[in-house]
């Protein structure tokens, strides 16, 4: 074989190589002589958008477990790829010594909160702003008790650390979308959640007719690169503040006269009820600001209403900006921002249906009641806890319950000492949130628990609970007197029916005697 042939073979074998260890997502093992163990296991973020994390803040990492199998499987063990090789492809502190998260079994087909994962990370105060991947491994055990092992990797957002801003400035990406050639404001793209999209300026001239910067035709750019709200967690049907952070990226030129406006989605269901999502509180959208000089800062800020219907969900609103360079050219350009709407949870109980509102030490009663989901936010993991100082405590799991759906509370309470009449019984409701916080109400009842009442024994039973007693023997004594009696009656109706009988012998033979006495005369 030729010495080109051989190299060419080696160059494809090496090609194959390379396009097999390009394929992404599990990567099972291989027993050894036989086909490698199939991958049934899904690894499931908690939420489809990226996570953004800011400097020196701790941010909580959820991985839900999902076993696609129809049979379990044991000794899951999930850990992140620290980038050991390669510490700048990870961009968090490394706070633990061991990162590794395990779960002893998971049932075929189930997704479970229990079978959550979460990790806590920091953002490194080196990193840029700049999107990651970030990779897990995990293993486990199959039914057939063979390893399985693979990798999922995700997405997330840093921001840079900036020493002009504090630390909860809001979760930004800044992307630059140039638009070269095109005199027209090129308009932003969509951000993502929290971030913030810089458009293209336009540039219509100066007074000397050469454009900004010395008349080198080029345009003093104006930019967002973050904002933040006050409070930092926008709620709809609340009031917030808008500080948004802008740098005029020129190094030679001052810019000056400019006049922002905000602009907002329009959000409604029909014609009667759009409007746009947020309004200023105090009328008027526009800002204005004296100017910005030559790679300079400064922040501008705006109070907004956010409306009370908004879902939950991030809102893009449009910032356009018009201003003049230093030699009078206007410049026009636009900033798109993502601000995040929070909704709170709005619920409300029925009426409490028990039966029976009396019973007694041992006994059951039946508490139901509806949940009604107003809110327009889902309710995940709903608990009912109810808890007296006269009944056992009782747990009843419902589960997630949508927006506007209904829920039944039904629990079995048993008392186990009496009450001095009706006694307040607490039923804690508690749910979790979309980042898994949770959050409890209360509602009272009132019930009442008596003692065992000796009423409700069969009459039958009291005689053998006397003989079991060892008190007097009252029923043989009652029936030995009844035979006494009914012997007596005997033995006088027996005397007086001889008495009569010999009587009447007695006054025959008279009668005879008489008789023959009248003969023999």
């Amino acid at each position: 074989m030729s010495r080109r042939r051989i190299l060419a073979r080696g160059a494809a074998i090496a090609l194959a190589a390379v396009l097999t260890a390009g394929i992404g997502g599990s990567l099972p093992a291989r027993a050894s002589g036989s086909t490698p163990p199939k991958n049934t296991i899904e690894v499931l973020p908690e939420s489809d958008t990226p996570p953004t994390y800011m400097p020196g803040e701790k941010q909580s990492f959820r991985l839900f477990i999902k076993n696609t199998a129809d049979d379990a499987i044991e000794d899951f063990e999930i850990k992140p790829d620290l980038q050991k090789d390669d510490a700048s492809k990870w961009p968090f502190k490394t706070e633990s010594q061991k990162y590794s998260r395990k779960i002893e079994r998971i049932e075929g087909k189930a997704t479970a909160d229990k079978d959550s994962v979460i990790y806590t990370f920091t953002e490194r105060d080196d990193v840029p702003s700049k999107r990651y991947t970030i990779y897990f491994e995990y293993t486990y055990k199959n039914a057939a008790g063979e390893e399985v092992e693979g990798k999922y990797s995700f997405y997330v957002y840093t921001t840079a650390k900036s020493e002009d801003k504090k630390d909860n400035t809001q979760k930004i990406e800044i992307i630059d979308n140039r638009n070269k050639g095109d005199n027209n404001t090129a308009k932003p793209e969509e951000p993502e959640e929290g971030g913030v999209s810089n458009g293209e300026p336009s540039y219509s001239g100066g007074g000397d007719g050469g454009g900004g910067e010395g008349g080198d035709g080029s345009v003093p750019r104006v930019i967002v690169t973050g904002f933040d709200t006050e409070p930092k967690e926008v709620k709809a049907g609340t009031d917030f503040v808008l500080k948004v952070h802008l740098k005029n990226t020129s190094r030679k030129t001052r810019v000056k006269n400019m006049l922002f406006d905000l602009n907002a989605p329009e959000d409604g269901g029909d014609e009667q009820t759009t409007a746009p999502a947020f309004l200023p509180s105090s009328g008027s959208s526009s800002i204005y600001l004296e100017g910005m000089k030559a790679n300079g800062t400064a922040d501008i800020a705006i109070k907004l209403n956010a409306k009370s219907d908004l879902l939950q969900k991030p809102y893009s609103v449009e910032l356009s900006m018009k201003y003049e360079d230093s030699s009078g050219g206007a410049v026009e350009a636009a900033s798109s921002l993502s601000i995040p709407i929070k909704q709170d949870a709005r619920f409300e109980f029925s009426d409490f249906e028990i039966n029976p509102e009396s019973f007694s030490v041992d006994d059951e009663a039946n508490v139901m009641c509806n949940l009604y989901n107003l809110g327009r936010i889902k309710l995940y993991n709903v608990k009912a806890t109810f808890e007296g100082n006269c009944i056992e405590k009782e747990e009843v799991f419902v589960g997630n319950v949508e927006s506007g759906a209904t829920a039944s509370i039904d629990a079995m309470l048993k008392g186990t000492k009496a009450s001095q009449g009706p006694e307040p019984v607490t039923m804690t409701m508690s749910y979790e949130n979309e980042e898994g916080e949770v959050t409890s109400e209360t509602k009272e009842l009132m019930l009442e628990v008596t003692e065992v009442s000796e009423a409700g024994m069969e009459e039958g039973m009291m005689p053998l609970e006397e003989e079991k007693s060892g008190g007097f023997p009252l029923v043989p004594i009652v029936i030995a007197i009844g035979l006494i009696a009914v012997i007596a009656a005997v033995v006088i109706i027996l005397k007086e029916r001889k008495k009569r009988l010999r009587k009447s012998q007695e006054e025959e033979f008279l009668y005879e005697l008489d008789g023959s006495s009248e003969d023999e005369q």
